[in-house]
């Protein structure tokens, strides 16, 4: 019995761990610093042409957040870092925002803090 429980606590740290880091789809709507205001779980409405509903986040980028361009392998259907984006958050992509925000993938760590983005090329 003892044995049992000692295995059981043992995976639960594992996979709380586990969790702890994200990966996560978001529409950054601003960039202040390292200060990131952004959409979590947003949907294109086509009758507006815009991004609605989800939830308002605010995330932290550490200093030596990677800002790249994301491409998607289309063999294994998963975004892949691609590019460095010069400049990073302070690029003119990010202090010039449009109305419907930019779509990216972000990396957190443990803390929560961003340690990547994969900026996402929209349809064109």
């Amino acid at each position: 019995m003892v044995r049992k429980l000692a295995c059981v606590a043992v995976l639960l740290a594992l996979s709380v761990g586990l969790v702890m880091a994200e990966d996560f789809g978001v529409r950054i709507k601003k960039v202040d610093g390292n200060k990131i205001t952004a959409l979590k779980g947003a949907k294109f409405n086509k009758d507006a042409k815009k991004f609605e509903g989800g939830t308002e986040i605010t995330l932290t980028a550490t200093a030596d957040v990677k800002v790249l361009t994301g491409k998607k392998n289309k063999e294994t259907k998963k975004t892949e870092a691609g590019d460095a984006i010069e400049g990073g958050l302070k690029n003119e992509r990010f202090t010039k925002i449009g109305d419907n925000g930019i779509g990216a993938l972000v990396t957190t760590n443990d803390d929560g803090k961003v340690t990547q983005i994969l900026v996402l090329a929209g349809k064109k």
